[in-house]
């Protein structure tokens, strides 16, 4: 296994004057930008008296000099700890204090809405955006800080050069990064992932979705998620693939014209935006030439120009949809798999760096998400059709929560597999299907097991239903769906809506798990930065 910051050297050393790390209609930095920066916080951390192994938080939208940021942490041998933007400001300071930072990079409103009172191991604050100290109460920290570049100018004064570069790779063992599943109240639950973790899933992904020196990749998913950090950054940057940065979260429009444009090789993305772009793009479009599906081999020759569409699109480049972090819809699913689209659906988690399962579009099983990235196994007698829990091991996986011994004794078995907390079942050939987490499985009354997100699965198939969730009340299964209705419907298709609903999704369901009743949500639910429903906040 390569070290993923071997890889960085190699590639700054090569791709020198290329650009690496760039926000989209804003500003870019090539590698050189990138090692001169590293070297400057390598700089700052000696004159500070900040040593290896302190953390460093981040908290801010994604951006260039986000990722910036993180590589003058990471590859200087301190703690990332990156924390969410949209986490409310109480817990972006409590988050800090249990982490122990040292200094916090984020930016001014975020700043302005913390209390400094409350996170009495911080030494200083800097605002991601331009470098400037927003805060400090250690006055060599600040000092050091605000002299780097002087430093660096004496320490190099004919400027940063290839063969300067060079990382520590001594470290697997060592803690890289902590990353905090939750900004709720109660044990903060910090993951503690190790370089020889990152390392282990640049490794997978550089044999299972290569690329190449001078590719391109928009970076749409939160960077203090590991989906969006570890799959769409890192892995693609240490590799020479220029990183565009879309900062907030962008109008389909403004997403779709940076795609054109950019051209990247592979879209990292979640179910939800594939499913809405099938529902409002691609099903219309397909219901329109129905009729000519009559016609021998017409059926193809529209699917066929359905795919080339979709793929332009996104710029005519791209070799692989890779989503996560939710089950793709059924219907969108049959739909891609007709078209021949290069899509695939994994499985992961923060504490698994995050892959725990995947497999590349051509062998890739309709319904699962993959084969095992490294061990999996089943809890269960009959792992093949009775689902049990899923259970991991492999070198790239959490060490534990930071400060957290109790979580940590709790996420592992006696032998030392990890506790997923998911269900599911894996076939003869190893793919691994989930049925649902175990925490919101139903019981019902004469004792079968019932799988909310099959259910909904279903539902989200029925007219009208653009999100949904199921739950259990006193043994009935009762259905929330939220659906953004047509101005013009009258009132009386709105009321009966409802039922119509519930009766489409029963007939597509087992007697055990039909829905008792639908009830209408009048906002859309709240949800994770991965866009899946915070299922705990509705009963």
């Amino acid at each position: 296994m390569k070290h993923y910051l071997k890889n960085l050297e190699e590639t700054i050393r090569e791709c020198w004057n290329q650009k690496a790390l760039c926000d989209y209609g804003g500003e870019s930095f090539t590698y050189a930008d990138l090692a001169t920066n590293v070297e400057q916080f390598k700089i700052f951390f000696s004159n500070a008296g900040i040593s290896k192994g302190d953390k460093i938080a981040i908290c801010a939208r994604n951006s260039a000099r986000w990722a910036m940021t993180f590589w003058g942490i990471n590859a200087n041998e301190c703690v990332v700890v990156p924390l969410l933007a949209d986490f409310h400001p109480d817990n972006v300071a409590t988050l800090t204090n249990h982490s122990d930072s040292v200094v916090l990079f984020t930016d001014e409103e975020i700043w302005k809405k913390m209390n400094s009172e409350e996170m009495p191991n911080l030494k200083a604050t800097i605002n991601v955006k331009d470098g400037k100290l927003l805060w400090h109460q250690d006055k060599d920290v600040a000092d050091a800080w605000e002299k780097r570049e002087e430093a660096f100018a004496v320490n190099y004064p004919n400027g940063m050069l290839p063969e300067h570069v060079s990382y520590p790779t001594d470290n697997l063992d060592n803690l890289a990064i902590i990353n905090y599943t939750s900004g709720t109240t109660g044990n903060p639950k910090g993951v503690m992932l190790t370089y020889g973790a990152m390392s282990d899933t640049d490794d997978f992904a550089n044999t299972n979705f290569p690329n190449k020196h001078g590719e391109t990749i928009v970076s749409m998913l939160p960077l203090a998620h590991m989906y969006g950090l570890a799959i769409e950054f890192i892995h693609p940057n240490v590799d020479g693939v220029t990183v565009y940065f879309l900062g907030k979260t962008p109008s389909p429009t403004t997403l779709l014209k940076a795609m054109k444009e950019i051209k990247p090789y592979m879209v990292v993305t979640v179910p939800l935006v594939m499913e809405k772009i099938y529902a409002n793009s691609i099903k219309p479009a397909l219901e329109k030439r129905k009729k000519l599906f009559i016609v021998p081999g017409m059926k193809q020759l529209v699917y066929r120009a359905a795919k080339k569409t979709i793929l332009k699109v996104f710029g005519g480049q791209v070799r692989c949809f890779i989503m996560g972090g939710a089950a793709l819809n059924p219907d969108a699913e049959r739909c891609f798999k007709k078209m021949r689209l290069p899509y695939t659906v994994g499985y992961g988690m923060t504490e698994a760096c995050p892959l725990l399962g995947y497999e590349w579009w051509t062998k890739f099983v309709p319904g699962s998400c993959g084969k095992p990235v490294h061990e999996v196994r089943i809890d269960s007698d009959d792992p093949r059709h009775t689902a049990g829990e899923i259970q991991a091991r492999g070198r790239n996986l959490t060490i534990g929560y930071y400060k957290n011994p109790e979580a940590t004794a709790a996420s592992f078995t006696d032998d030392g597999w990890f506790r997923t907390g998911d269900l599911g079942v894996m076939d003869k050939d190893n793919n691994i299907f989930i049925r649902g987490r175990i925490k919101s499985m139903i019981l019902n009354s004469s004792g079968q097991n019932i799988y909310p997100e099959e259910v909904e699965a279903v539902l989200m198939n029925c007219q009208n239903v653009d999100e949904c969730l199921v739950v259990d009340r006193e043994g009935k299964i009762v259905a929330l769906v939220y659906t953004d209705l047509p101005e013009d419907m009258d009132e009386e298709t709105k009321a009966a809506l409802p039922a119509t609903i519930r009766d489409e999704a029963n007939q597509s369901l087992p007697v055990y798990s039909k829905i008792t009743k639908v009830e209408f949500m009048d906002t859309p639910f709240e949800k994770t930065p991965k866009m899946s429903i915070k299922r705990f906040l509705y009963k």
